[in-house]
């Protein structure tokens, strides 16, 4: 087995360097900042001084690095170093349009990049569990898999558009960003009426929206065209309860609030009441 580079050297990126040491994995590390590279170091990783040197006769290489701009740079970084056929897996959240044109500009100078991105914390890193996606060549996606499938629980290929893991990172991350939104207006009611809250939490025992996901999404894209279930101005009054009951500091719940009244002045009081939320 090759030696692996890792280049970004966060929490994410740490726990992928302690997940191939716990396999006897050769790594050798670079980061930014180098002060964050003794704990991997410790673990067996090398440190180098430069991404130049990180990848020098490597098997393969993974960029764990904050934005886009970061990923150019070291990138362009690396690359006079690069072995030839060595492939570039990106787990970096980037923004599509970027990733695309990465994409072709580095396939029509003959490196090998696919764009990864990840839905899993530090802990699921080190354990390899947690959710990757791959998009890219069908073949190159399949070769790849075994190797990183040793990085996480779940490999998803979503297709060979080299941009579309990307979108589906984003569409994940704010799912989540917004139901913390949400969750924190949850908060806000539950405290105001007197319960903390692992009280609230107790309502997700018996009511788990998690399974309403697909319907909801659906839901909203065919909002205006299907029968009314919930009528919008009924679910503005439920809004404003909650409004009233919550007090100041609502984070989610006026942006709601302001949609739904532009809708219902629109006309569409009596449509479901996920058309204020339709595209």
């Amino acid at each position: 087995m090759g030696v692996v580079a890792i280049l970004g050297a966060g929490l994410l990126g740490a726990g992928m360097v302690g997940n191939l040491r716990q396999r006897g994995v050769e790594v050798r590390v670079w980061n930014r900042s180098p002060g964050k590279l003794a704990p991997l170091v410790a673990l067996g990783a090398v440190a180098a001084e430069s991404p130049a040197e990180a990848v020098a006769g490597v098997e393969r290489v993974h960029l764990v690095l904050s934005a886009d701009d970061a990923v150019d740079e070291v990138i362009a970084a690396l690359r006079p170093s690069l072995p030839a056929g060595a492939p570039i897996y990106d787990h970096s959240t980037n923004l599509p349009t970027r990733v695309a044109s990465r994409y072709s500009t580095l396939r029509a100078e003959g490196v090998r990049y696919l764009h990864c991105p990840v839905f899993m914390g530090p802990a699921n890193a080190r354990n390899g569990t947690g959710l990757m996606l791959a998009a890219g060549p069908a073949q190159e996606v399949a070769d790849a898999e075994p190797i990183l499938l040793t990085m996480t629980g779940k490999l998803w290929n979503v297709g060979e558009r080299p941009d579309l893991a990307a979108v589906y990172k984003l569409l994940g991350n704010g799912v989540l960003i917004g139901l913390t939104g949400v969750l924190g207006d949850t908060l806000r009611v539950g405290a105001a009426s007197g319960l903390d809250a692992e009280a609230v939490a107790t309502l997700f025992q018996h009511f788990n929206p998690a399974g309403m996901l697909p319907f909801a999404t659906q839901r909203i894209a065919r909002a205006g065209a299907d029968p009314t279930s919930f009528a919008l101005e009924m679910a503005r009054k439920d809004v404003r309860l909650m409004l009233e009951t919550a007090g100041e500091g609502a984070l989610v719940l006026p942006a709601i609030a302001e949609r739904m009244d532009a809708a219902i002045a629109a006309g569409h009081g009596q449509a479901d009441y996920a058309i204020f939320a339709k595209p």
